[in-house]
């Protein structure tokens, strides 16, 4: 399939042939949703903790007598179901991570990206670069091509300068190539690749 390229100043430059392989899937919720899924899972920190009843710091005399009270038979004050009693069931630190085969991550993100070139959200600029790091001159350019909602995709190596002015700019996220992934394509409207972007993901997935 062929895709026009534009400048960043959105004239036209040249047209570029995007793998079906990679671009023209038909995209399937279900291996989207098990990517995204693993992502999200993965990158929790699981740092919550309760304390349970034997990390509370309290006597554990018993209470009272066992028997002649007429009340119910207790040993610890301990216990969840006091005031200052530790927590039943409790969250505890642990890992939320789950296994993702690799093929199937490899094949979520073709099917992320196959899911915006379908709905004509991708773009494909010449080059990610600026002259001086201005924000409002970025946003100009980027009001131009229409776009308020994306996720910018460059080379191995990021321009300073268009990477300082995108910093400031809310809901247009850069990542170099070697971070693209199917949640931030997933989160953003529209999908804006460099054209060696294009050419290290069919070198990628060749």
């Amino acid at each position: 399939m062929d895709i026009k390229i534009t400048t960043l100043a959105g004239k036209d430059a040249g047209k570029v042939e995007l793998s079906e392989a990679i671009f023209g899937l038909d995209p399937r919720e279900d291996i989207l949703q098990r990517v995204v899924r693993w992502q999200l899972a993965k990158r929790q920190q699981g740092t919550h903790q309760a304390k349970g009843r034997a990390d509370i710091a309290r006597t554990g005399s018993k209470m009272y007598k066992q028997k002649g009270t007429g009340r119910a038979r207790h040993s610890s004050a301990r216990a969840p179901q006091f005031r200052g009693g530790g927590k039943a069931h409790g969250p505890v630190v642990r890992s939320h991570e789950h296994d993702l085969p690799k093929k199937v991550r490899a094949l979520g993100l073709k099917h992320a990206l196959s899911a915006k070139a379908k709905t004509s959200s991708l773009i494909v600029i010449d080059d990610l670069k600026l002259a001086e790091a201005k924000t409002k001159a970025l946003v100009a350019n980027l009001a131009a091509l229409g776009l308020t909602n994306a996720l910018v995709i460059g080379g191995a190596e990021l321009d300073q300068n268009f990477k300082l002015a995108a910093t400031n700019i809310p809901n247009i996220d850069v990542l170099p190539i070697q971070g693209i992934n199917v949640y931030d394509i997933m989160r953003r409207g529209t999908l804006v690749l460099s054209k060696a972007a294009v050419e290290a993901l069919e070198e990628r997935f060749k």
